[in-house]
This record gives structure tokens, sequence and C-alpha cells, in this order.
């Protein structure tokens, strides 16, 4: 039997590090996302004997452990690692059987799409169906935040790993205790293909790491710093008005919303922008843009820039030559999703 999965990337739409610890744990967190036609895939099928092989095909990385030993950690796989082993232990009785673990991604590390939470919900995913495991929606992406920063220590959020579960639309609202509540949207037909027809996506070319902008706005809670506290409060409130935004299809203030919650972003990490961002901004600013945001911590990766269906044209052939990349897409409804090959 043969075990495939998928689950959606995600873009951040606005409130976008208020899911982050220490502030969601103090002051509440809100997030609106919505998740797009590009994917990270898993697939689990038996090994060979007593071992088992995990295999990053987009990347080319390639390792084969024992089943008769701990599965060590770190490394360019530790996050198919990092699942197999939390698996294992939580739910077959520390038994490591035989596998064979293979994953690819439609967008690379540090892309701002969410790419590696991901990866994790779609790895879990693939475990949850080929070991038949008791585990819903709330219970995967818990699950996936758990392996991802309690287990590997990766800074980040919580918002990306739901995203990726729930699939859509979805305001959500992050607690103390790891509590988290995720509201799906119910998008009018014109709205949504509105918002796919303003909205373009441009890779830079560069991938970045978060974590030292995650790191960095955690420091700045964590010291009181009040500029970035405040900064983060207001994030939180562009994510309520973005959802308002959304549900009456007030596509105006949608522009204004997005373009707000950008500019209090920079306020919360100083490396969150930089001069290739500022002037990839101010080249789609001049070429029709209404609106820009990058996807993410920040620093690189995607941004996304509104602007009216007739000047994305003109808007890409701009975005175009200042050297990244164009990304088609669609928005989806569906989350994390698995199927057998017998």
């Amino acid at each position: 039997m043969i075990v495939r999965a998928r689950a959606p990337l995600r873009l951040g739409l606005a409130g976008g590090g208020t899911d982050v610890s220490p502030y969601c744990d103090v002051y509440s967190g809100r997030v609106m996302n919505v998740t797009i036609d590009r994917y990270a895939y898993a697939i689990v099928a038996a090994g060979n004997g007593r071992e088992t092989c995990f295999h990053a095909l987009d990347v080319r990385h390639e390792e084969t452990h024992s089943c008769d030993n701990n599965v060590a950690g770190g490394g360019p796989l530790q996050l198919l690692k990092g699942v197999y082993a939390r698996v294992s232990r939580d739910f077959l009785r520390g038994e490591q059987p035989s596998l064979s673990v293979k994953t690819f991604s439609d967008a690379p590390p540090g892309s701002g799409l969410g790419s590696s939470s991901t990866m994790v919900v779609a790895l879990l995913q693939a475990f949850v169906e080929y070991f038949s495991l008791p585990l819903g929606e709330y219970e995967v992406a818990q699950l996936a935040y758990d392996i991802e920063r309690k287990d590997l220590k990766l800074a980040g959020g919580k918002q990306d790993q739901y995203a990726a579960t729930f699939g859509g639309f979805n305001f959500m609202e992050f607690y103390a205790d790891d509590r988290v509540i995720v509201n799906p949207l119910r998008i009018k037909d014109w709205v949504w293909a509105e918002l796919e027809s303003s909205l373009v996506l441009y890779f830079t070319g560069v991938s970045r790491a978060s974590a030292d902008i995650i790191d960095q706005q955690s420091r700045n809670v964590g010291d009181k710093n009040q500029a970035s506290i405040d900064a983060m409060h207001q994030l939180k409130d562009e994510a309520i008005q973005m959802k308002e935004c959304i549900l009456k299809g007030d596509l105006r203030r949608l522009e204004s919303t997005l373009q707000a919650g950008w500019v209090a972003k920079k306020k919360t990490a100083t490396s969150i922008s930089n001069p290739l961002i500022e002037q990839v901004e101010k080249v789609a600013f001049a070429n029709g843009a209404r609106a820009a945001k990058v996807s993410g911590a920040g620093g690189g990766g995607f941004m996304m820039f509104l602007c009216s269906p007739e000047q994305r044209i003109g808007l890409t052939r701009a975005l175009l030559e200042q050297g990244g990349s164009v990304l088609d897409f669609h928005f989806t409804q569906q989350g994390a999703t698995s199927w057998r090959i017998t």
C-alpha cells in the first residue's frame, strides 16, 4: 500500500506575527489567511527490511536509518524524521516501522508561504492515513505545531499549521495554552473571483530564514518594547478589519487594510523589509499596484500586490523586469487530504 497526501500553502493576508508566542499568550492573536493551489506533498509506503528511508525529492536529500535505533534528529530532513519519531512514540508504542517516506513541495523553504509547516501537515496527514490514526483537523494542526515548535525547536507561529490543515479563507484566533479557534469564512463568489483576479504574487528570488525575524519580534514583546507591541496590536486590528472587508466585499477598504498592515508589520522587527523589497514595492506602485505586502515573516520570499484586474498584465511585466518571477495561482477551499494506492 502507498499513501499520498498533500496540504495547501497559504497567503497571510493580515495579522501575521500575532500568532507567535509570547504575544498571543499575553494579548491573544488574530490572523486572516487563505490557501492557494500550491502544495506540499508526502508519500509513505512500506520500507525494506528493518530500515526506513527518508527522501526529500525536490532538494535531493536522502537518509536511511535502522529501525533498531532511534532516528537521529536535525539536518536537512529534520521535518520528515521529526514526524516519524513523534508518531512512533505517541501512536505506535515506540515501535519504529520500516517505511519509505518521501516529500516534495511546490515552493522553496523561506518562500513566505508557510512551506515548512505545510510540509509537516502533509507528512502527518500521510501517517494518519497509513496507520488509520484517530486525529481530526484540530488534532493534526496542533500536533504539527508541537512537532515543529516544541520537538524540533524551530521558531515560528501557529497559523501555518492550521491554514494547511483546514484550507480556504479562515479567520483564526490564538490564545494562551495553545488554544486556537478557526473560523472558516463563506465568501461570495464575486468577491472570491475579484480578489483572485486582483492579486499578483511575486517571488523576489530570495529565500529567507524566518527564525531571526521571529526571534526579534518575540524579544521585542518579551522586553516590553512598546513600539513593537503597539504595532502588533495594530496588526491584530487589521486582521479583524480584513475579515469584515472580505465578508462585505469592500475591496477598496481591503486595499487600505492590507497596506496599513504591511506598514505596521515593518515596525515589529528591523529586518522585515530591506532595499530589495523597497525597490520592488516602489516599482509596483508606479505600475498600478494599490497595496503591497510580504507574505510570511518578511525579509524576502513572496510579495503580494493588489491592483485592478485590467492592470495585472502591466504590473506583471514591470515586476518581471526586477529579476524575480510571478506565480499563477488560484485560491482553494480544500485543506490537507490523503489517499491510498493499493
